[in-house]
C-alpha cells in the first residue's frame, strides 16, 4: 500500500487539529456563509468563481477532486451532472471538450475549452469510479473518463478541431489552437495514471507525456529564482502574451504541482531542485515583499499579487519536494494562514484546500477497487 508523507505530523501538529482544519475546509466551500457551492433544484450543482461570477471548468473539476477526496458522492455526482449538462459542447471545432466559462443559469460564456479542466475532470472520475463504483449513463465514471481522454488526443481524427496535446513533443496546450503551453498545466503524475487507466491505445503517449512534462517544467523554472511564467513556448521560454510572461496567479500552481507529484510518481532531484530555488527566492531573497509581482528572473513587475493566500498554500505544498529550513517556514507560514473570505476566495482556497489535503497525507490515489 503506497503511504503519503504527512508533513503536518513530522512537525508536531496536532493530530486534532489538523481533523478540524479539514473540516473547516470543506464547510468553508460548500456548507457556511462563505461557500462558494450552489445546488439547482435538478440534483445538479456548481462553484462559483466569486471574482468573475461565472462558473469554469477549473472550479468544477477542482470541486469534483475534493469530493472524491472528502468521500462525498452526492456531490461529486451533482457536480458531474452540472457540467455534462451546461458545460459540454455537442457541436463544432470544439465538440466533445467543455466550455470553460459558463454563467450560473447555464448560459456559455465561451465555447472554447480550457485543457487543464479536462486532465482534473478525468482523473476525478478514475479516482470516482475506483471508491465509489460506476453507475450508468454518465454515472458510469469510467467511461466518462476514457471517452474525455480520447477526445483530449485524437479530436482531429473523428471530427473536426485540434487535440489539447501536441502529439509531437507529447506536452499539453494553453487552449487546442495555441502552440505554446502553461507551465502549471503540466501534470505529470496524473499523466503516469492515464497510462495505467486510459484507453490501451493511448497508454505509450501518456507515459512519454509525464517523461517530456518532467523534463519541461525543469526547463521552464528560472535556474535561480525557480520561478515559471503563466505561459510559456515548449522550450520553457516565457511567452510574451499579455503580461503572461510573469510570475503570477496560474504559475504559483506549478510549486504544488511537482509537491504532490513527487508523492505519486516518485522522486525527481532535478524538479525537486526547482522548488528548493523557488522556496529560497521567497523565504530569502525578497522576504517581507513576497506580495509583490516578479517576473521569473526576480525582477519585480509594478503589480501586487491578487492571490496571496493561494501563493502562501502552494508554496507551502511544494515542501512536499523538499526539505530544510525554507521548506518548514513555508508550511509554517502556510498553517498560520487562514481560509480566504471575500470576492476573491474562490481560487485562493481552492489551493488552500489541495495544499491542506497534500500536506497531512490526505491527498491520495485511489486505486481499482479489489
Amino acid at each position: 500500500m503506497m503511504e503519503y508523507r504527512n508533513v503536518f505530523q513530522e512537525m508536531n501538529y496536532p493530530p486534532a487539529e489538523v481533523a478540524a482544519r479539514l473540516k473547516e475546509i470543506w464547510e468553508h466551500l460548500f456548507v457556511g456563509p462563505h461557500k462558494i457551492y450552489f445546488e439547482n433544484d435538478d440534483q445538479t450543482g456548481y462553484v462559483v468563481d466569486t471574482g468573475n461570477n461565472d462558473v469554469r471548468t477549473e472550479g468544477m473539476s477542482y470541486a469534483m477532486m475534493l469530493s472524491v477526496q472528502y468521500n462525498r458522492q452526492d456531490i461529486f455526482d451533482k457536480l458531474w451532472r452540472w457540467v455534462k449538462k451546461f458545460m459540454w459542447l455537442t457541436t463544432g471545432e470544439n465538440k466533445g471538450y467543455f466550455a470553460w466559462s459558463v454563467l450560473p443559469n447555464g448560459e456559455k460564456n465561451s465555447n472554447g475549452p480550457a485543457p487543464d479542466g479536462e486532465e482534473y475532470f478525468a482523473l476525478a472520475l478514475f479516482f470516482a469510479s475506483h471508491r465509489f463504483g460506476n453507475g450508468s449513463g454518465i454515472l458510469n465514471y469510467e467511461q466518462e473518463a476514457r471517452a474525455i481522454l480520447h477526445v483530449c488526443l485524437h479530436k482531429d481524427e473523428e471530427f473536426p478541431g485540434l487535440s489539447m496535446w501536441d502529439l509531437k513533443n507529447h506536452l499539453i496546450k494553453f487552449v487546442p489552437n495555441c502552440d505554446f503551453t502553461d507551465p502549471s498545466y503540466h501534470l505529470p503524475h496524473f499523466y503516469e495514471l492515464f497510462a495505467r487507466w486510459g484507453n490501451t491505445e493511448d497508454a505509450a503517449f501518456w507515459q512519454e507525456a509525464a517523461r517530456a512534462s518532467r523534463k519541461f517544467l525543469v526547463a521552464a523554472s528560472h535556474p535561480v529564482t525557480g520561478l515559471t511564467a503563466e505561459y510559456s513556448e515548449y522550450d520553457g521560454t516565457p511567452k510574451n502574451v499579455k503580461d503572461h510572461d510573469r510570475f503570477y496567479s496560474d504559475a504559483y500552481r506549478t510549486a504544488g504541482n511537482i509537491g504532490l507529484a513527487n508523492v505519486w510518481g516518485g522522486n525527481s532531484p532535478a524538479l525537486n531542485d526547482c522548488v528548493t530555488r523557488l522556496q529560497h527566492f521567497f523565504n530569502e531573497t525578497v522576504k517581507g515583499h513576497e506580495n509583490r509581482v516578479y517576473y521569473i528572473d526576480g525582477t519585480p513587475a509594478n503589480d501586487t499579487v491578487l492571490h496571496p493566500v493561494g501563493l502562501i498554500a502552494m508554496n507551502a505544498m511544494g515542501s512536499l519536494a523538499t526539505s530544510g529550513a525554507n521548506a518548514t517556514a513555508c508550511v509554517e507560514k502556510f498553517w498560520q494562514t487562514p481560509l480566504r473570505t471575500g470576492e476573491r476566495r474562490y481560487y485562493d482556497n481552492f489551493l488552500y484546500a489541495f495544499a491542506f489535503l497534500a500536506l497531512s497525507g490526505n491527498y491520495r490515489i485511489w486505486e481499482v477497487q479489489g
